[in-house]
């Protein structure tokens, strides 16, 4: 099943997921995929590299962005409107049990998706997300409990770009980002 929720605050979607993670494992939902815009937000993920945040998360509230420490791989990640941001919740058990091949996967769906719009994107050996030539459209980063999977990708469609300056996407300098417009 999709659920598009518009837009929607971190909080309430990471609650919803964390809510359908515990429902797919008693298998009382089908893999679900959420799409959703948030409202400008950091993520830091279990990589932790606060070396990649240009401000400290105090700094990045009082700029009006939200900050949340979370569980899924990856380091540090920037949302906003004009991202779409999916979150697969996934029975792995009835997908092969391999958790990098389905980020590949992930992988391969936006490539295509992005194919459909007129953009040359590629994965790149050795870094995560989706890139157009030497620039970043879109993020990746899962976690999974007990075979289900949730957190997802975040593909910059019309996002201010400009953001991206609080923090060092995955390490990358934040001029690396871009969008589909």
């Amino acid at each position: 099943q999709v659920m598009d929720l518009g837009l929607t605050p971190y909080a309430e979607v990471l609650a919803r997921q964390q809510e359908l993670v515990r429902l797919r494992l008693l298998g009382a939902v089908p893999d679900t995929l959420i799409l959703v815009e948030h409202p400008p937000v950091v993520t830091l993920g279990r990589a932790k590299r606060r070396a990649n945040l240009m401000l400290d998360p105090d700094e990045i509230r009082r700029h009006g962005v939200e900050f949340f420490e979370i569980t899924r791989g990856g380091d540090v990640t920037y949302h906003a409107p004009g991202q779409l941001v999916g979150y697969p919740i996934f029975d792995l058990r009835q997908h092969g049990r391999d958790v990098l091949l389905f980020c590949r996967g992930m992988e391969a769906a936006l490539i295509e998706t992005l194919a459909d719009f007129g953009a040359a994107a590629q994965a790149i050996p050795g870094k995560a997300g989706v890139w157009v030539g030497a620039r970043k459209i879109a993020s990746l980063g899962i976690s999974v409990r007990r075979w289900v999977t949730f957190h997802g990708f975040a593909l910059n469609v019309t996002v201010d770009l400009s953001g991206f300056e609080v923090i060092r996407p995955c390490g990358e300098d934040p001029g690396v980002m871009t969008s589909m417009a």
